[in-house]
């Protein structure tokens, strides 16, 4: 028997939506985001925080407005009367924890085979480059950042702590994006805008570094 959900929950946000459903037409082009992998989360209120994320199971290169989630900053819908949300939805929450506005999990090639290629070492570095500047706050390719690499499980909740306990820990570097092995990344922004242009520097960086290995 099929499900009806509740069309109005997501009829305040349909500019929200509309601006997911092209970040999601982008990376599935770009080949990032296949298949129905990935997944991608705007905040949409803040008293009380609320988070617009893809359903679970969805085509990202051909996603409609009603392929939307509101929930709240634990994860759980607002309403019952809305399909399930991405499997990872916590791991968003975590990123809104942080003072992210959107953020944005790509399946990329180039992620998920240097994310297995660096497990060994626990991130890759990146240091050099002059994309380094279209990520916040950087202003000089004289600038080196550490995408820390977490293994992939099913426990999100497990991996969630992973990734707080991370930010926590005064010792680590900014964070600016991370990486799931043999999986993919994640990258976040105050606004979509910001979102959308960290996931472009991060992947054309590893990709760079993919294309260095390759040729040695």
């Amino acid at each position: 028997m099929t499900t009806k959900h509740d069309a109005s929950i997501l009829a305040p946000y349909h500019e929200q939506t509309d601006g997911l459903r092209n970040v999601g037409n982008q990376m599935w082009t770009r080949g990032w985001s296949l298949g129905t992998s990935s997944n991608y989360s705007m905040v949409v209120s803040d008293d009380p925080k609320h988070l617009l994320v893809t359903a679970s199971g969805m085509d990202k290169g051909h996603l409609k407005n009603s392929d939307f989630v509101v929930v709240d900053i634990s994860g759980h819908p607002i309403s019952t009367d809305q399909p399930k949300s991405s499997a990872e939805t916590l791991l968003h929450c975590v990123a809104v924890e942080m003072g992210a506005g959107a953020v944005l999990h790509t399946h990329s090639p180039w992620a998920t085979i240097l994310s297995e290629h660096f497990a060994a070492q626990g991130g890759i570095e990146i240091a050099g480059f002059e994309m380094l500047k279209g990520l916040q706050g950087i202003t000089t390719h004289e600038s080196r950042i550490w995408l820390p690499i977490f293994n992939n499980t099913q426990n999100i909740p497990e991996l969630a702590t992973e990734v707080r306990d991370y930010v926590a820990d005064s010792k680590n570097p900014p964070l600016f994006g991370y990486l799931i092995r043999r999986h993919g990344m994640y990258t976040w922004g105050k606004t979509l805008a910001d979102a959308t242009r960290h996931i472009e520097v991060l992947e054309f960086l590893l990709e760079c570094i993919g294309r260095q290995i390759s040729i040695r």
